[in-house]
């Protein structure tokens, strides 16, 4: 039954309509039954299609019409095709119409007109009312589950933007309170530290706190995410000459299951590395009843117990937190660490829950409604629209294939167990059957549908809001971070300067004071805002930083004319390449270079900080942050050394 191609508003629109098209069957098939003549017979059908048809508007809201107009066309059909000796369920139609019209009253009286009909037809006046009741239920209710898949698909993207505010909000609150106070006491410290030297040293204790505030924020941010690890991972591998293969399984966000299993996989990653004789390592998340696993495999362990060096303290965390970690030298010579962490999942609120427990009300009234019909019709035997519930299970719980031949077959039984009845009344009693289960099948699949909606409409809402906190976490790290360290190594060289050179001192903390009012600009761009980074700029502020390191530069710009996105990212790029620069080597020299390379930009830097004997450490939040920042834009990173003593990050961009 499924339809491929549609949206899920038309699959909804669609099974709904072939459910009451089959509802509707069952009363034209069963004309030539109960109505005497071809004339009438033709004409009693013609009135059920246009019963149905009249109906079918409720499904497809955008047709123009007075709709008051059409439930009056479709009273006058159903009652002249009951004056005519249709069952008077077909009144249901109407019933249904006038509840989605909210003009409940009528309905009821339309359902008493249909036993007042029926008694004097065939004294089974209970049986006509719980009729016409069940099919005004099925066609109110097809339709509203209909409307409701509408407004469920309608309100994800709604959902998704709010839950994106609130988490920028919360961001930004958060945030503001620490960093946006510190930095405007380091804005104020380094103004009166202009005239007053000596109180050079209250800005650097500022700084240093709010750089250490704004990595722990990053680290936070980062840490209900396994993904920015993974990329990193990935990278630092490339980097090694190791394939890396990933396979990601799991569902953000993970909350403090994310930092553990983070803290494996670098620790895990590191040791294949400095092995420095794996070929190839897989990756791979799986998540299983609330349970996230991570396996690492590597071909470069000769024995079990070097490839556990390094891991014990990964895995006391683990194991402290009530999760598993093993490790192992299999036969086929690779070495595995996988570890085991149960995740904390944050909850996601839909606006509207309501649409869910209706759907489920729905079904449960109509179910109901079937099995008070056949407590109706037992003292006078087997009513065989039962069945109808074993094909309605059939087509609900089997796949088609599957499914067909019995459903085919069941109707087929229920025909030959109708001995003693007419051809007409036979072919009525399939017909009902098949009917009855389209019916059950119908509400299932739209409850479902409805489920199913809302269920992805969360997931939706969840990853928008893992995505803005990873976003801002990059930015706390690639913006802010650079900004904060800039304006650290700014107070101290002008502490040392301020008794040999006050000039040069003065003229060091008036390039803090713009540094700061550059880091308040990124505290927005990270909490929601836009950041308007513009490369030439970035390139003179990254001159100015490493020179007062004690690094020589050499610039090299050939990207003139580069669009206003590309400056933004490669600045971003060019920030954390300088700040890596100054954390993490003795560079005495770095040559930064940009360049038009075909349709696009490329940016590089090159230091010879680089010590070749030193041990491979895991990689930092930059190298994973700029890997998916670039990514993000169609662009690459490649961060290796050269084999010369040199360290080159190249980031390529279309442009």
């Amino acid at each position: 039954m499924a339809v491929e191609g549609i949206t899920a508003s038309g699959r909804a629109r669609l099974v709904a309509g072939l459910v009451m098209a089959s509802f509707a069957g069952v009363y034209a098939l069963g004309a030539p039954a109960r109505t005497d003549g071809a004339p009438r017979v033709a004409v009693t059908i013609v009135l059920v299609v246009a019963v149905l048809a009249l109906h079918l508007l409720w499904l497809v809201p955008r047709i123009p019409g007075n709709r008051w107009a059409a439930v009056a066309a479709q009273a006058a059909c159903a009652y002249g095709a009951v004056a005519l000796g249709t069952s008077v369920g077909l009144l249901g139609f109407v019933a249904g119409s006038l509840m989605l019209a909210a003009a409940w009253p009528v309905s009821v009286a339309v359902l008493g007109t249909a036993a007042v009909v029926a008694a004097p037809r065939d004294g089974s006046t209970a049986d006509a009312t719980v009729s016409a009741l069940l099919v005004g239920l099925v066609v109110y209710g097809l339709v509203r589950l209909a409307d409701r898949v509408d407004d469920t698909a309608a309100a994800r993207l709604p959902l998704t933007m709010a839950a994106v505010a609130r988490e920028r909000l919360r961001i930004a609150t958060e945030l503001d309170r620490g960093l946006g106070e510190g930095l405007a006491t380091i804005t104020e410290g380094s103004r009166r530290a202009l005239d007053q030297p000596e109180r050079i040293g209250e800005v650097l204790d500022v700084a240093r706190r709010s750089l250490n505030d704004a990595r722990a924020a990053a680290a936070g941010f980062r840490s209900m995410s396994l993904a920015p690890e993974v990329a990193a991972a990935r990278a630092l591998l490339e980097a090694a000459g190791v394939e890396a293969e990933v396979r990601s399984g799991h569902g953000e966000p993970l909350g403090p299951a994310g930092a553990l299993l983070a803290t494996v996989l670098r620790e895990a990653v590191t040791d294949v590395v400095r092995g420095d004789s794996a070929k190839r390592c897989v990756i791979e998340t799986s998540e299983r009843r609330g349970v996230v696993r991570l396996r690492v495999v590597n071909d470069g362990v000769r024995t079990a117990a070097e490839g556990e060096e390094g891991l014990a303290d990964a895995a006391e965390r683990v194991r402290a937190a009530g999760g598993t970690f093993a490790t192992g030298l299999g036969d086929d010579g690779r070495f595995t660490v996988e570890a085991a962490v149960r995740a904390a999942r944050r909850p996601v609120v839909t606006p509207d829950r309501n649409a869910y427990r209706l759907s489920v009300t729905l079904l449960a009234a109509v179910l109901a409604g079937f099995a008070l019909k056949g407590l109706v019709q037992a003292p006078s035997g087997l009513w065989l629209g039962a069945a109808g519930f074993l094909v309605g299970g059939l087509l609900v719980a089997l796949p088609q294939w599957a499914a067909i031949p019995l459903v085919a077959a069941v109707i087929i039984g229920v025909g030959a167990t109708s001995p003693g009845q007419d051809a007409a009344a036979t072919v009525n009693a399939m017909i009902s059957t098949l009917v009855t289960g389209l019916v059950l099948y119908g509400l299932v699949r739209l409850t479902r549908l409805v489920r199913d909606l809302r269920v992805a409409g969360e997931e939706l809402a969840r990853a928008a809001t893992v995505q803005e906190r990873l976003r801002a976490a990059r930015d706390l790290h690639d913006l802010l971070g650079h900004s904060l360290a800039a304006i650290l190594l700014k107070c101290e060289l002008a502490r040392r300067l301020a008794a040999a050179d006050p000039a040069r001192a003065r003229a060091e903390l008036t390039e803090v004071v713009a540094m700061a009012e550059q880091a308040h600009e990124d505290l927005r761009a990270a909490t929601g805002g836009t950041s308007a980074l513009v490369l030439d700029a970035e390139i003179a502020s990254a001159r100015s930083v490493l020179a007062a390191a004690g690094v020589e530069v050499e610039v090299d710009a050939g990207h003139a004319g580069l669009p206003s996105e590309a400056s933004a990212v490669l600045s971003v790029v060019l920030r954390e390449a300088v700040t890596n620069v100054l954390r993490h080597s003795a560079a005495r020299h770095c040559a930064i270079v940009t360049a038009r390379d075909g349709a696009g930009v490329r940016l590089t830097v090159r230091n010879d900080g680089l010590d070749p004997h030193a041990r491979r450490t895991p990689p930092g939040a930059g190298i994973g942050n700029l890997t998916t920042r670039l990514a993000s834009h169609n662009g690459a990173l490649s961060a290796r050394a050269d084999g010369n003593g040199d360290f080159v990050l190249e980031a390529r961009l279309p442009a």
